[in-house]
């Protein structure tokens, strides 16, 4: 069908309810607006939906998130995971709660139990649910740090993460062969309740969650030392990370934590936030304002559906909070966790850091400092936590830490996805350790750069919305995958790699090897003087991002490195 045909029928047909109808009716002049709600089916991508909450086809609605819980439960049953049941998260966004239900009551009506939590909980909580229940897969209901307007369903597999081939593939598959509506199923919540389809969850998963997590701290001794002062300033960005946080550090024993009141509650239009990304400085300002007033020692900031953790440090030289990236604040832990469990002899046997293929360099000194296997992943948590999978599978090796750039890491086993929450504990652990030397986090930051050198990277992102925008990004990408560049910024490329044609071309050789991961639209330029940088299109917003990082003399030279990448790079397109 046209986007037109499509049209009409959301507009006429039976099937769809009558304030859906209204709010197309209210676009029906607007031919551009509905081209663009109609053009295509809201994309059922390798790790789940995401998109713009309204009435269309390509957007999320009650009617989109029924035909991906369809698509699961037609796959469950040909695995026969029927009797597993399926375990569903949901954050503090508009829908949230109705699209978490709609995709229980589709499940149930496939026969496939529902767990679902009393209220809404981060994401890593969903990660550890699923696992802890036996169940065959899981979703959460975030649009994680994308502005108001977004929502999103995500899936999980029965292994804890977000799935991966060949199951992505093949629920995409199943998703993708629902062409009528009407064939997709629902049934009363009440019944579903009766009959045992859709079950309620919450305080005992808590309580064992939590217990998990303080398996990870190292030092409880400096924490109980320094607990009557240190401060720490946190903001859940109105999000789930809330009562968790505050409920783990409380237990560990930190007694002066002060929560940003404009951003404590859920608050599905983030009032006080342009965007609730904690990699958004501007998204800080009230954080920042409050600790200065307490003079804190850390900053910590988790994004809605807390899987992603920013933070800020303060600088004693200067007076001022200084912003750490994601790379900084996951080395920060890194090298506490590697060098303590190296200490206190607590270090497993064939131990292993997992990074992605845009995690920063400086991973690669630290885990060599101490002995300590580097695993490179695709870009995405998912394959942080499917090698945690393999070595349970094999034996081959023992998690210790996992993180990539986009804020996020994760300590410990217990989900198999990147967790704000372990993160703001070890983050936590590591500041008490720094005030029990005199020391800030900044301070301690600063000692790894003078160990291990001046590793900095950034990103540079291109945002193209809508059909027209695609086009250009798949433009942009094939450019540099026919023509690929010879040098950047005066940096000779030594190693480029198309994942997607799963090749790596030695510029200095002429050697082509494979890429040695599975294919994906990615573009690597592995370059001299430890620098890099990557082209890959965001699969969840409509852009296309470019990664750097470089090895810099110092915090001056690095930052110097960066720009003169950048602007290469920016040349190039």
């Amino acid at each position: 069908m046209s986007y037109k045909e499509k049209f009409e029928f959301w507009l006429n047909d039976d099937y769809f309810d009558a304030e859906t109808k209204n709010e197309l009716l209210a676009i029906r002049n607007d031919e551009k607006e509905v081209e663009d709600r109609f053009y295509k089916d809201l994309e059922f991508g390798t790790g789940g939906l995401r998109g713009v909450i309204g009435a269309g086809t390509n957007r999320m609605n009650i009617y989109t998130v029924r035909k991906a819980s369809q698509g699961l439960a037609n796959y469950i049953i040909k695995n026969n995971g029927q009797s597993k049941g399926v375990a569903i998260a949901y954050d503090s966004r508009r829908m949230s709660p109705e699209f978490a239900d709609e995709a229980a009551l589709c499940l149930a009506a496939n026969g496939i139990k529902a767990y679902v939590f009393d209220a809404l909980r981060p994401t890593p909580m969903l990660s550890y649910a699923l696992r802890k229940l036996g169940c065959i897969a899981g979703i959460v209901v975030t649009a994680s740090h994308n502005p108001p307007e977004y929502n999103g369903y995500k899936v999980y597999w029965e292994d804890g993460a977000q799935v991966t081939p060949p199951h992505d593939k093949n629920i995409i598959g199943e998703v993708n062969a629902i062409d009528d509506y009407h064939t997709v199923k629902t049934m009363d919540k009440k019944e579903a309740m009766d009959k045992g389809l859709y079950v309620v969850i919450g305080k005992e998963i808590d309580d064992s969650y939590m217990e998990e997590l303080k398996k990870q701290i190292i030092h409880p001794e400096v924490i109980k030392a320094v607990a009557d002062d240190i401060k720490i300033v946190y903001t859940p960005f109105n999000g789930t990370g809330n009562v968790p946080v505050r409920r783990i550090l409380s237990e560990l024993g930190f007694k002066n934590v002060y929560v940003v009141p404009e951003q404590e509650m859920p608050d599905p239009n983030f009032t006080t936030l342009a965007y609730p990304n904690p990699e958004d400085p501007k998204a800080f300002e009230l954080a920042l304002k409050l600790a200065k007033e307490k003079n804190a020692d850390i900053v910590m900031a988790t994004d809605p559906d807390a899987d992603r953790l920013g933070i800020y440090a303060l600088d004693t030289k200067t007076g001022e909070y200084v912003p750490f990236t994601g790379n900084m604040s996951g080395m920060l832990i890194a090298e506490y966790i590697l060098r303590e469990r190296t200490a206190t002899k607590t270090m497993p046997a064939n131990p292993a850091l997992v990074t992605t293929i845009v995690t920063t360099n400086l991973a690669k000194s630290i885990t060599k400092a101490y002995g300590v296997k580097e695993i490179e992943t695709l870009t995405g948590f998912k394959y942080i936590g499917e090698q945690i999978k393999l070595f349970e599978q094999t034996g081959s090796n023992n998690y210790v830490f996992g993180l990539e750039e986009s804020y996020g890491c994760l300590a410990g086993t217990h989900a198999r996805d990147k967790d704000a929450v372990v993160a703001v504990m070890c983050l936590s652990e590591v500041a008490a350790y720094c005030k029990k030397q005199g020391i800030t986090l900044w301070d301690m930051m600063v000692e790894m750069y003078e160990k291990y050198g001046y590793y900095k990277e950034t990103q540079y992102a291109i945002t193209k919305k809508g059909k027209e925008g695609l086009e250009e990004i798949a433009a942009m990408m094939e450019k540099l995958r026919n023509n690929p560049p010879k040098e950047f910024a005066g940096l000779k490329v030594k190693k480029f790699i198309d994942y997607k044609a799963d090749k790596a071309i030695n510029f200095e050789t002429g050697e082509e090897t494979k890429s040695g991961l599975p294919s994906s639209n990615v573009l690597y330029f592995d370059l001299e003087n430890d620098s890099w940088c990557c082209a890959r299109p965001s699969g969840t917003e409509p852009k296309i991002k470019f990664y750097m990082g470089v090895k810099g003399t110092s915090l001056e030279d690095a930052d110097e490195k960066n720009k003169a990448l950048t602007e290469a790079v920016k040349a190039v397109l």
